[in-house]
């Protein structure tokens, strides 16, 4: 087996060194255009499909910087568009001769534009608030117009302000009545105490918005309009500033402190793209992916509105010591609003390793195996990684005689490739598990060379649709050779690239320019061992179960500039041949799902998510907006039934864990919190049913 030098976290990012050798010092050129010079030069050289700078591609920037810059359009006038519009076409010209004559123009106005956005907030709190406006507002800001003139952009702010204040004024209603639930002797604030609060909560997060904005330096802006660049070549290409290359070396560190979340900016808020065991808001299920977070406030100060609020910005206000609270105000995927209290704290490493139990049913016995990633470390030969505890696991539940098993890769976002040619390699006899494709079109096959099987009873892997990049290799290498029957959504993510971290540093004869941060560039696919590419289209499940995430954009396919599916040639591998139940088993889940009146609901849920995501217009009315909440969190409630579900199912550790579990009364709670849930997992439930059929004798 070949020793793969790398590690893929999440969405699997590969380190490696850089190759190059071309070295530039320009004298005449500030540390900008020597910036643009390099970051062109190794998006040119080393993407694994290099784009061609045209006007196509030219046009392609100058959207994605635009609305980088003023997604939500209430700073830029139409005027300003127009005038920037001469540039659409040039700035593939422009890369080429390090001229940032555009960028310069955007910067000095968006500053001025934002300057004069601060004075008219001003002005509109400098008059009373009305809450009975006729008026409604559009959050869908795709398919709003920038304003003609700065009259227009007033009643723009007003709208904002009043939608923000509308927001404050009902979750303080909600909080009013819950004190008094809680507490007879309480005496509720006065709706008029409650509206002065809610303006006053919106202008500080307003203002407070505004100084963040006012100390954003112009290295900071300019990161933004490199990254406009290379995320045109595909989503994962990623200029890295000094700042932000500390930060993402820290989070790649596997230490984590705050509230164990990955997060990802969008139009209409900070949405919530990944929960990372062990962390807060695992433990605690506070929150889930798909969530937005509107607004965030320190313990019981005023929360601070981040919508429209930078990234980077946004995550200084989350993150926290250890210990202290934040306070999250959430829109849910179900469109429900909610405050959501969150205690930070250090994310329990343990919870990211591989975990087992022993699944009971009908007399017989099944194992399954957790994964939550595709861990190694390539710093210590001796240090944990995933393919040598699954190896353990196994082996632990052969010891518990079982009579199937289960790999669960839901919401898996990868790890290292290494071992999942590992793990691959313990459910057949020998053959490929993935084929990897550089941009120099040169194909490399990685194979188990181990004719040793670790389990070669019936599998089932558990899929979603946030299962991505080595979770879908292993999901698809089982798939192809017939070894396992997929379960899940209608496909995984379909993220099938592996990014290169290269320092920009690198570059410089002599370096009088400071650090330039590092590049993070797409440098190889992956390809299933039929052929097909796991990009884009991931990896379709051979039974498909309906779940919240199934109609709405959440995958590699819904992402801007993404990588093409294509296809090469099929590696030699012959597929396991004792498999004999495998069409009766999936025509049997097939009719069980069709008639699960459990499982219609969440699809009906599913579906009533997407419809809640299409409804974006509100009333600025305070009246009308609350019966549009109401009315949502009342529909909401019908749904309450999916986490009632129960299964006949019983769970425990396997036996060396329960030595541990009773000397250690932490991991006791955490396993039999796990068991719980497990318990009420519909999913789990029809992975046993599919073993048993997989089992029956014919």
């Amino acid at each position: 087996m070949k020793n793969i030098s790398a590690v893929l976290f999440l969405l699997l990012i590969s380190f490696a060194s850089c190759s190059f050798t071309k070295k530039f010092d320009n004298p005449d050129k500030d540390k900008d255009g020597i910036l643009l010079d390099i970051v062109q030069y190794v998006l040119s050289k080393a993407h694994f499909s290099p784009v061609q700078l045209d006007d196509a591609f030219s046009k392609k920037v100058f959207d994605s910087y635009l609305k980088n810059l003023d997604a939500q359009k209430r700073y830029f006038l139409q005027s300003d568009l127009t005038e920037f519009k001469k540039y659409e076409t040039q700035l593939d010209d422009d890369l080429k001769n390090g001229d940032i004559t555009f960028f310069n123009l955007t910067y000095e106005r968006i500053k001025q534009r934002m300057k004069e956005a601060e004075d008219i907030t001003k002005a509109i709190f400098a008059k009373p608030i009305d809450f009975n406006s006729n008026e409604s507002i559009n959050t869908d800001y795709e398919k709003l117009l920038f304003v003609k003139n700065k009259t227009e952009l007033q009643k723009r702010w007003k709208q904002i302000i009043l939608f923000s204040t509308l927001s404050t004024y009902y979750t303080k209603q909600k909080e009013e009545t819950t004190k008094k639930e809680k507490d007879a002797k309480y005496t509720p604030k006065s709706d008029e105490v409650l509206k002065k609060e809610s303006v006053e909560a919106t202008q500080k997060t307003l203002n407070d918005m505004f100084s963040i904005y006012n100390d954003i330096t112009r290295e900071e802006w300019f990161s933004v309009y490199v990254n406009s660049l290379t995320e045109t070549f595909d989503p994962h290409s990623n200029y890295l500033a000094p700042d932000a290359k500390e930060s993402f070396d820290r989070d790649m560190s596997g230490k984590f402190e705050g509230i164990g979340a990955q997060l990802q900016k969008k139009t209409e808020g900070i949405s919530i793209m990944n929960i990372i065991s062990g962390g807060p808001v695992w433990k605690g299920k506070l929150l889930e992916v798909g969530d937005m977070i509107l607004k965030v406030g320190q313990g019981n100060e005023e929360p601070v509105d981040v919508v429209g609020m930078r990234l980077d910005d946004a995550v200084k206000l989350i993150k926290g010591p250890k210990g202290t609270e934040v306070r999250l105000t959430v829109k849910r995927v179900d469109g429900t609003i909610e405050v959501v209290p969150i205690i930070r704290d250090v994310v329990e490493i343990e919870e990211t390793y591989a975990k087992s139990a022993v699944i009971t049913a009908n007399g017989k016995r099944y194992g399954l195996i957790n994964l939550p990633k595709f861990y190694i470390s390539f710093e210590d030969v001796n240090g944990r990684n995933a393919a040598t505890d699954v190896a353990l696991e196994i082996e632990n539940l052969k010891k518990e005689n079982i009579d199937g098993l289960i790999i669960d890769l839901r919401s898996n976002g990868g790890g290292s490739l290494k071992t999942v040619v590992d793990i691959g390699g313990m459910f057949i006899s020998k053959g490929p598990i993935v084929q990897v494709k550089s941009s120099r079109g040169s194909r490399d096959v990685y194979s188990d060379n181990d004719p040793n099987i670790q389990w070669d009873g019936s599998l089932v892997i558990l899929t979603n649709e946030l299962s991505a990049s080595a979770s879908e290799i292993l999901a698809a290498a089982m798939q192809d050779y017939k070894r396992a029957i997929i379960i899940g959504g209608k496909q995984t993510f379909g993220k099938g690239t592996v990014q290169n971290v290269v320092s920009l540093n690198e570059f410089l004869r002599q370096n009088d320019y400071g650090d330039l941060g590092a590049l993070k560039v797409t440098i190889q696919k992956f390809y299933r061992i039929n052929g097909g590419s796991t990009q884009l289209k991931g990896v379709e499940s051979d039974v498909v179960v309906p779940d919240k995430y199934k109609y709405i954009d959440i995958g590699e396919r819904d992402m801007p500039n993404a990588m093409a599916w294509d296809k090469i040639e099929a590696a030699k591998y012959t597929p396991w041949t004792n498999n004999g139940n495998f069409d009766k088993a999936m025509e049997n889940s097939k009719k069980r799902i069709s008639n699960n009146q459990y499982l219609k609901l969440i699809d009906e849920n599913a579906q009533w998510i997407k419809q809640q995501q299409n409804d974006n217009v509100f009333p600025l009315n305070y009246e009308r907006y609350k019966q549009v909440i109401d009315r949502n969190e009342e529909q909401a409630k019908k749904f309450k039934a999916i986490a009632d579900y129960k299964s006949d199912l019983k769970f425990s550790s396997v036996t060396s864990e329960e030595r541990k579990v009773k000397t250690n009364e932490d991991l006791k709670l955490r396993r039999d919190r796990w068991h719980e849930n497990l318990q009420k997992d519909v999913y789990i439930d029809e992975a046993v049913k599919v073993l048993e059929d997989l089992n029956t004798k014919q």
